[in-house]
């Protein structure tokens, strides 16, 4: 368990913005998850930041003042920060400087699970220590541990300090990322041939995407380690889960969970998780999971679709799904167009939600009668798990099933059509 510490928040409004005061809890919220103590906030409204210290000299002094009377360890500030300002800001307030970049990086750090996310975060980190690492003071000490640049390897101090390396470094992971993305493009070619449409889900962090995807898999009688790991945490999944969901009276479809956004997300990060990201970048239909709760949702909702629009992922048919629509003052479960008002923790509103996925991905599903020899019962399972199984007879000469089933399965067992 790592110990805790205790820091002061800075933050800039530029030219006052509305949500200024929920990205400031929201950074208190990121440092919490990196197990850092806020014990103070300092606010500055101003038209430009200030390119040596981010903050006014008038700020800096106050900063001097609050540190005297509080025990803290560093000083957590709102925006990416530049080498400059970090040697600046550490210089004149002999404490060490972080910013939320760091804060988001350790967090995806912690989390990152699977080999492809750790590489995607090691890549990520070095981008962005590559350009602080000359004259960055002796702040450049936390990359040995602690929060915001995590060290993974021995002799990681030495080589951090030499660009060459820090280059080679980025090189070689990304040449064991590129195996990886490939092995993740070959599996999804083979679902794309199965003619199974994909969903995904995508969202603001938190916003329950991982709620929705096992409350599908609970009713689609799935086993529990099929479940994916939810919760009530910023940043609780960082890999990329597959599912097939077959529902009764629905065709089966296959539903992603990716990862959440969060306002000012890192770049590196993003371009980084860009081959994880495919997955919603190649489906067939998004389903855009909002926190109704939140009093900012419309601001959440704005952070996704700009970091979906910057990705080139916004041409994909999409669906709004109105999470934890309980804690809101609202009517549910209800559809209203491609907008379904749901609460996922309570299984509420996720037949309306399969209900509208199927309405918008098998338009035309095909209506037909198969009579299926006895000996081809693979056949009889193989339907019953990927079509809609009506109603099922069973003749003299074989299996008679009423189905209503995709293009590519009718044509495949044209043969049996009766």
């Amino acid at each position: 368990m790592r110990e805790k510490q205790k820091a002061l928040i800075v933050g800039v409004n530029i030219n006052h913005q509305a949500d200024f005061s929920y990205s400031m809890k929201e950074l208190e919220n990121l440092a919490a998850a990196c197990h850092i103590e806020v014990v103070g906030e300092i606010t500055q409204n101003l038209n430009r930041l200030n390119k040596s210290h981010y903050i006014g000299t008038g700020k800096i002094e106050e900063a001097k003042l609050l540190l005297e009377e509080t025990d803290v360890d560093l000083i957590v500030f709102n925006d990416e920060l530049s080498a400059s300002q970090i040697r600046n800001l550490e210089e004149g307030l002999d404490r060490k400087v972080i910013d939320r970049t760091m804060l988001i990086l350790d967090i995806f750090a912690e989390r990152a699970k699977t080999r492809e996310a750790q590489l995607q975060v090691e890549v990520a980190r070095l981008k962005y220590l590559l350009p602080r690492i000359i004259g960055s003071r002796e702040s450049l000490g936390r990359q040995g541990g602690g929060v915001g640049l995590k060290n993974r390897g021995a002799g990681e101090t030495k080589l951090e300090l030499d660009r060459r390396k820090i280059e080679a470094k980025i090189a070689e992971l990304n040449k064991e990322l590129e195996a990886l993305v490939m092995q993740r493009e070959t599996r999804r070619s083979q679902r794309k041939k199965s003619g199974v449409p994909l969903v995904s889900l995508v969202g603001y962090t938190n916003a329950g995407k991982s709620t929705i995807m096992n409350a599908m898999l609970r009713r689609s009688h799935q086993s529990l380690n099929k479940q994916v790991f939810e919760k009530d945490m910023l940043f609780a999944t960082l890999d990329t889960s597959v599912r097939k969901i077959k529902l009764a009276n629905h065709l089966p479809f296959m539903l992603a969970d990716t990862v959440g956004f969060v306002d000012k997300l890192p770049h590196h990060l993003v371009k980084a998780f860009r081959s994880t990201l495919e997955e919603a970048a190649t489906a067939d239909l998004l389903i855009h999971v909002v926190d109704f709760s939140s009093p900012h949702y419309e601001n959440l909702k704005n952070v996704t679709n700009n970091t979906l629009r910057e990705m080139g992922i916004n041409q994909i048919p999409t669906i709004i799904a109105y999470n934890k629509s309980d804690l809101a003052d609202v009517d549910f479960p209800a559809v209203k167009g491609r907008s379904v008002y749901l609460s996922a923790k309570q299984g509420v509103g996720i037949e309306e939600l399969v209900d509208v996925i199927s309405e918008h991905i098998f338009k035309n599903p095909i209506h037909c009668e198969m009579l299926i020899p006895f000996d081809g019962g693979s056949l009889v399972s193989y339907l019953n798990e990927n079509a809609n199984v009506l109603s099922t007879s069973y003749e003299d000469n074989g299996t008679k099933l009423t189905v209503e089933c995709n293009q590519d399965d009718f044509e495949k067992y044209q043969q049996y059509v009766i």
